[in-house]
């Protein structure tokens, strides 16, 4: 993702929200949103492992 103003950002997402949001809801889109940051990072980065890697360490079939 490319690098944001993380205020300005902030400001669109809660700017997005109903207006009824509490701020459970905020945190949610928030950590949300972080979270897949941190994924997509971690991907471009090298850091995966495949579905099929998971599955043969956890012995778990198709």
């Amino acid at each position: 993702m490319a690098t944001t103003n993380i205020k300005d950002e902030a400001r669109r997402m809660i700017d997005e929200m109903a207006d009824d949001s509490t701020w459970d809801d905020l945190m949610s889109k928030i950590y949300v949103r972080q979270a897949i940051e941190s994924g997509l990072a971690d991907s471009h980065a090298g850091r995966t492992t495949s579905v099929e890697t998971v599955r043969a360490e956890f012995g778990v079939g198709k």
